[in-house]
């Protein structure tokens, strides 16, 4: 009999209008990939301009934290799930050939069985 895997899902709902948190979940999320927790980032609200190409580029760093660009490449490059809200980049006029390669588009139904399924739930 396999060990369940532990997940963490991480909610970001910030860009440029608060850096430090925008940095947070893929700082967890690294961290959680690192020790073999599975980590999904779903970003909402104006959290959802990370996941526009190019748009992390120019963010200024927050919380002494690594580039945003450089954090969000090794989250998906070390296998890490990032999902962004349908209806929030509706609301927000972007495209989803607009998002970033690796990124999923979802909607609310599939965040709450998510956020079941984790064994925590942090929101940034």
């Amino acid at each position: 009999m396999s060990e369940k895997q532990e997940k963490i899902l991480y909610i970001g709902t910030h860009a440029n209008d608060h850096p430090e948190k925008a940095h947070l979940p893929f700082v967890l999320g690294n961290a959680a990939l690192a020790m073999d927790i599975k980590a999904t980032i779903v970003l909402q609200a104006n959290g959802v301009y990370l996941a526009q190409k190019g748009f992390v580029n120019h963010m200024l760093s927050g919380g002494g934290f690594p580039p945003l660009k450089k954090l969000m490449e090794d989250f998906l490059v070390q296998g890490g799930e990032l999902k962004v809200c349908k209806p929030c980049i509706a609301e927000r006029n972007i495209d989803e050939s607009e998002l970033v390669e690796g990124a999923e588009v979802t909607a609310g139904g599939a965040l709450n069985i998510a956020a079941i399924e984790a064994d925590a739930v942090l929101v940034f």
